[in-house]
């Protein structure tokens, strides 16, 4: 019964409930970039994938599912970090290092880990992860000190970065070329509404019932969302070349693939080095309560829904045009925020367009990097950990330029990142334009 169902879920059509994200595209006007060619079909034997369907399918929700489940653990500790400190015995600021320790082992833990499954499938790899992760978590829930809450974040966050790598494989595996921007926007909408949501769900279930009671629900979270993938994701075997980490590796050579992952670093930097000091500067200089602040926060976060779902439409079709024209419009919204801070109005409206523009590009930068280089996992989890360089870069960037220059400066930090990360662009637009 498992198996019929794991044929027929590749056919359906995604519900109605997300058709804004996995609807037909509006008909491009104007030149398009050349969309990625169609994989030739697996061969035939057991592990044969069925044929893929015209429309992106259900059980790219699952890996979105995933994604979101890390997210909500990656966030936990900053809305947890009073009763964290108290119940380990520690001070709030040796918890703060308690998400840095976990954005590093993204960045650095994640290849490690990607390279170490790299002879299991990739549904498999993905099953393995979720253990992995499961693990870190119930770690976290019974830490008795603050050295095993370390060792817990570390696990978790090695296995996330991997998770990003080997799921957004999956995707494009079980999607067809042309819908993997709309299939990978997709799949993200869980790094959205994670942080969307991750943070006040993780503090609402932590006031009630304890921080440790946080991490548990995430280990339940982690323990459906596996037995549901392991369900409904089709067995996919590997491809020609997979399982050889000399010949995987040589597309790093490419400087088309490195040019792209830098792209992406500086997008994702420029963005937060305002997002990590909105709060400071929502309040300080714009005036804002701090009873405001949250519900200013959550819509910077349905801003990043929305423009994720839109950036997914025309990933595909339009990648370099969309990652261009995103750039060069929060570089506009960085600057009219660094001007007008202490206006509510133009402050409330440049914070929501960097909300539309900023994380967003994902999916594009997703396409832009898989056809420079391959969609496989290894390709995928480096580019995740250039991200999360881009996180823990504009962070740290946006942090001295405050020191340096007041709480205005992170805003023009990110508009001087993000104004480099076009800049970074120009060569392939070149090359767009002769061709």
């Amino acid at each position: 019964m498992i198996q019929y169902w794991k044929e027929t879920t590749m056919a359906r059509t995604a519900p109605d409930a997300s058709a804004a994200m996995t609807g037909e595209a509006a008909p491009a006007t104007g030149p398009t970039e050349p969309p990625e060619p169609l994989e030739p079909p697996e061969p035939e034997g057991a592990g044969r994938r069925p044929r893929l369907p015209d429309k992106v399918p259900p059980t790219v929700h699952l890996i979105a599912l995933g994604i979101f489940t890390m997210v909500t653990s990656e966030f936990a500790v900053g809305g947890l970090m009073p009763q964290m400190a108290e119940g380990l015995g520690t001070g709030v600021p040796r918890i703060g290092y308690l998400i840095t320790a976990f954005a590093l082992a993204m960045a650095f833990g994640g290849p490690i880990a990607t390279t170490a499954l790299h002879r299991l499938r990739p549904t498999a790899a993905l099953l393995v992860l979720f253990a992995v992760f499961f693990a870190g978590n119930a770690l976290a829930a019974a830490a008795p000190g603050y050295t095993a809450m370390l060792v817990a974040r570390i696990i978790t966050g090695a296995a996330s970065g991997a998770f990003f790598g080997v799921g957004l494989s999956v995707v494009a595996r079980i999607t067809r070329s042309e819908l993997r921007g709309r299939a990978t926007g997709i799949a993200m909408q869980g790094l959205m509404v994670g942080t969307l949501l991750g943070l006040p769900l993780s503090t609402f279930v932590g006031g009630l019932w304890g921080w440790r009671a946080a991490f548990a629900a995430i280990g339940v979270l982690t323990l459906l969302v596996a037995g549901a993938s392991a369900a409904a994701l089709p067995r996919l075997e590997h491809q020609d070349g997979t399982g050889d980490l000399k010949q995987e590796a040589a597309v790093f050579r490419d400087p088309r693939l490195l040019g792209a992952m830098l792209s992406s670093t500086l997008i994702i930097g420029a963005t937060f080095a305002a997002f990590s000091y909105f709060t400071p500067i929502l309040t300080e200089l714009t005036g804002f309560s701090r009873g405001t602040v949250p519900l200013l926060l959550l819509l910077y976060g349905a801003a990043t829904v929305a423009g994720n779902a839109v950036v997914a439409r025309f990933a595909a079709s339009r990648t370099l045009t969309v990652i261009g024209t995103g750039l060069a419009l929060n570089t506009l919204f960085l600057t009219v925020f660094a001007l007008a801070a202490e206006h509510a109005v133009p402050a409330v409206t440049a914070m929501v367009g960097i909300g539309l523009v900023g994380v967003t590009m994902n999916p594009a930068m997703i396409t832009r990097v898989q056809r420079a280089g391959n969609a496989r996992p290894l390709v995928n989890t480096v580019h995740s950990s250039f991200i999360t360089l881009g996180v823990v870069v504009g962070s740290w960037g946006g942090g001295v330029a405050i020191d340096a220059f007041g709480l205005r400066a992170p805003l023009w930090t990110g508009a001087a990142l993000a104004l480099i990360g076009l800049v970074t662009l120009l060569p392939s637009a070149v090359k767009a334009g002769r061709g």
